[in-house]
């Protein structure tokens, strides 16, 4: 199920409706209804991938309870490393194994040895990175004695497939939502308000920058051979905004929809075209995924307490693992990989953590951290390693104006992308600077309910009106 389907806007009220219609005190009865809702709503793409939604939890439930029962480090260690192996497994079997298999067979036979290793076909599970991730990191923390072990399996089922951050994040941590489903709550108008705000603008992301990038980007990414230089420029500046707009759009949406039901989950984005950095660039993206990797792959391994080529090295194993989760593909080994060699570069030469007093200092690191982000992109997007590496050798060599023939993706589709872009900018760099500064008086204006009602009806309006709504599949739902 869609985020931006009619299913979901009759699916997610009817939720709301009845999860509050449940007294506050029956939280048990609350949280069966949230697990049913949650299930159901997987089950929407593929009902029988829900018995993988639900092996990943039975299989981590019983190894935090067998970690806290057992004695010995050993012994608890075992158990650990069998709840993650279990996961690993499911995960590469669905996720990695056809294009493995595929690319040891095209190796061995570029080496003249014929060899079929078997296929099975099998479809992409929905937001399985997404949930074995969150549940081995539950796993974990029970391991480190950092989260107390949830005795209650529904409960813990809940945690594992709450619908709003199912399918792709945030990837949250058990010490921030498990205890929130212990909790009785009421309905807080001012509390749905903000998730309402969250979800409209989510939207407006979504539908209105994303999707309208997305006619062009795909226009031109899709049929590489037919354009030039000048192109693929243009089509890789949107893609780097469709894809922000569509992850972000997702978040904003997931974040929205639990705080009307009274649940707060982690900020997944915050502003990353802002960044002055690589570094600072990957403490604004896709916040739930980087601290996951920097608390159970990068300090694990030892962080930046060891030599310097030590360092250099737990750098680039974070950062070409965070490129391979993101799919089986070689163009994503390299994307995860470059990143890794630019923070390398930025530690060597001190720029990562620096922070710019002065405007033009400050705006000129912006601007080369988003070119390098914008060329990395390209690489994200471009089906495989030759082709990326055609596009951006024609960006270079082979410059010329810009696509505009086809009726979907002409003049039109670019000034509306272009004023998406500019809208969102505009509002990312507004909300940046009011985390320096304090107005009580904007504050209050923007509390008062009149202003709030035009707030959303004036969005709504607009993502009507402009908004690609044909139900376009949020990109990251292949991850």
């Amino acid at each position: 199920m869609l985020f931006n389907s009619l299913a979901f806007l009759l699916f997610f009220p009817a939720v709301c409706v009845l999860y509050y219609c449940i007294p506050s005190s029956l939280i048990r009865a609350r949280n069966l209804l949230l697990l049913v809702a949650s299930y159901y709503f997987y089950m929407n793409w593929e009902p029988s991938y829900a018995l993988l939604l639900l092996t990943s939890t039975v299989v981590t439930y019983i190894a935090a309870l067998a970690i806290v029962h057992v004695h010995g480090r050993s012994t608890k260690r075992l158990c650990l490393a069998c709840s993650l192996f279990i996961n690993i497994v499911i995960l590469f079997f669905f996720k990695y194994y056809t294009f493995l298999s595929s690319s040891i067979t095209s190796a061995l036979q570029s080496a003249g040895i014929a060899i079929d290793l078997p296929q099975f076909g099998l479809l992409l599970p929905v937001g399985i990175s997404f949930y074995t991730f969150q549940a081995m990191g539950y796993s974990i923390d029970v391991f480190r004695n950092e989260k107390i072990v949830e005795r209650d399996f529904f409960t813990y089922a809940l945690f594992v497939s709450f619908f709003p951050q199912l399918v792709a994040g945030p990837i949250e941590r058990s010490s921030n939502l498990l205890p929130q489903f212990r909790k009785s709550s009421r309905f807080d108008y001012d509390q749905a308000m903000s998730g309402l705000r969250l979800m409209v603008w989510g939207y407006f992301l979504k539908l209105v920058m994303a999707d309208r990038c997305g006619i062009y980007v795909d226009a031109i990414f899709n049929n590489t051979s037919m354009h030039n230089g000048g192109s693929f420029l243009v089509a890789s500046l949107l893609f780097t905004f469709q894809i922000y707009g569509d992850f972000a759009g997702y978040s904003l949406i997931a974040i929205g929809v639990a705080r009307i039901m009274g649940f707060r989950l982690m900020q997944n984005f915050r502003y990353p075209y802002l960044a002055t950095s690589v570094g600072d660039f990957w403490h604004r993206w896709h916040i739930s995924l980087s601290t996951w990797f920097k608390d159970y792959v990068y300090i694990p391994l030892g962080g930046n307490r060891v030599s310097r080529c030590r360092h250099y090295r737990n750098l680039m194993l974070t950062f070409t693992l965070s490129g391979i989760w993101h799919g089986a593909n070689w163009t994503f080994f390299c994307w995860g990989f470059v990143h890794g060699i630019m923070l390398c570069i930025e530690k060597t030469l001190g720029i990562s953590g620096r922070r710019y007093n002065e405007r033009w200092t400050k705006l000129a690191h912006c601007v080369v951290t988003f070119i390098l982000i914008n060329m990395t992109w390209i690489l994200f997007r471009s089906n495989n390693l030759s082709e990326a590496a055609y596009i951006i050798t024609a960006i270079f060599t082979n410059p010329g104006m810009p696509f505009i023939g086809a009726r979907n993706a002409g003049v039109g589709c670019l000034i509306a992308s272009s004023a998406a872009i500019a809208i969102v900018m505009a509002k990312d760099i507004a909300s940046e600077r009011m985390q320096y500064t304090s107005s009580s008086s904007v504050n209050r204006l923007c509390k008062k309910p009149m202003v709030q009602y035009l707030y959303i009806a004036f969005m709504m309006a607009v993502i009507t009106l402009f908004g690609v709504l044909d139900g376009d599949q949020f990109i990251y739902f292949q991850f």
